[in-house]
């Protein structure tokens, strides 16, 4: 039982990493388009490093990445235990893409002073994150079926 659960686990972290590579090109398209200049993850990094919460820091870009990262791969990893191997219904995927999205900035993002929360932000930026959040759980979804199809 310990065993399948871990192997759900770790299957659901790699989908959280790919889920999370897919997600940052609508955070991408998202900022060349100019609705969301300084991406999420940065802002928030820069609130919770040393010094004034709103001045660049150095290394920020990286740690933010990685930060974007772990968390994507973390919560893929409580998806993937979650389902534990049950096909992973794309809907159910992007409602957890979502609930992420409004637990983070209706509650703990605007708590640390990275980001207003969603009813205050500025016009683009809500709309780009839920889409971002949306296609990080399909991304996850669809991963997690198609390992399973491999077996």
């Amino acid at each position: 039982m310990t065993r399948t659960l871990l192997s759900e686990a770790a299957k659901g972290a790699a989908g959280g990493a790919l889920a999370t590579a897919a997600m940052s090109t609508v955070m991408v398209a998202g900022d060349r388009a100019g609705l969301m200049p300084d991406q999420p993850p940065k802002r928030i990094v820069r609130s919770l490093l040393p010094g004034h919460r709103h001045q660049p820091k150095p290394g920020e870009g990286l740690l933010a990445t990685v930060a974007h990262f772990g968390f994507g791969i973390a919560s893929g990893a409580l998806f993937g235990a979650l389902a534990r191997r049950r096909r992973a219904r794309v809907p159910l995927g992007i409602a957890y893409g979502l609930a992420i999205w409004l637990v983070s900035y209706a509650g703990w993002v605007p708590k640390v002073a990275a980001l207003p929360p969603i009813h205050r932000d500025r016009p683009g930026r809500p709309a780009v994150m839920a889409a971002g959040h949306v296609v990080y759980g399909t991304a996850l979804a669809c991963a997690l079926n198609r390992w399973d199809r491999r077996r």
